[in-house]
């Protein structure tokens, strides 16, 4: 009878076959979770985008319907005014309320007498506006929106167009 001895271990062969198999392995788990966050990011932007959208139109289309009047001024379509009795400090017997771009990619709320409100959240840039009386009391509202992309990153990328009309509430 002959005794074999057999080193117990892996070959060179068989220890880089498993190095490939385990790399190849986790750079599939890799890219899949890239893609994965990439993807998040990007609905995320979308949802940002959509939903600030409108909620801004909300809030212009409500201040519409509570308005007494319409103006708009000649020079700026990116501008309106409302005549409106609901925010009148004592006293005062006509009450403005202004919509317009405020440093150029914000969009701005200005209550008669107050500070102005900055409608857009920080990741959101105005990029259209335009107001257009289409009635003695009706205002219809054009409106484009982006999410703020400094690196210019393809999964940040997100914007929406809105158009929408509003008038005034008959009293």
């Amino acid at each position: 009878m002959k005794i074999q001895n057999y080193k117990k271990g892996f070959t060179l062969i068989e220890v880089l076959t498993y190095v490939a198999v385990l790399a190849m392995i986790i750079s599939v788990v890799l890219s899949f979770l890239i893609w994965a966050i990439k993807s998040n990011n990007k609905t995320e932007a979308m949802l940002d985008v959509s939903d600030s959208g409108y909620r801004i139109m909300e809030t212009i289309t409500q201040e519409i319907r509570r308005a007494k009047s319409i103006y708009t001024p000649t020079s700026s379509t990116t501008q309106l005014s409302l005549e409106t009795p609901h925010y009148l400090s004592p006293g005062e017997e006509t009450g403005y309320i202004d919509f317009y771009l405020c440093e150029g990619v914000s969009l701005c709320l200005k209550k008669e007498s107050r500070d102005p409100i900055t409608l857009t959240p920080n990741n959101i840039n105005v990029s259209y506006l335009e107001f257009m009386q289409i009635a003695t009391s009706s205002v219809r509202i054009s409106l484009e929106i982006n999410h703020k992309n400094p690196r210019n990153r393809s999964e940040y990328q997100a914007s929406i167009n809105l158009i929408s009309t509003a008038s005034l509430r008959p009293n």
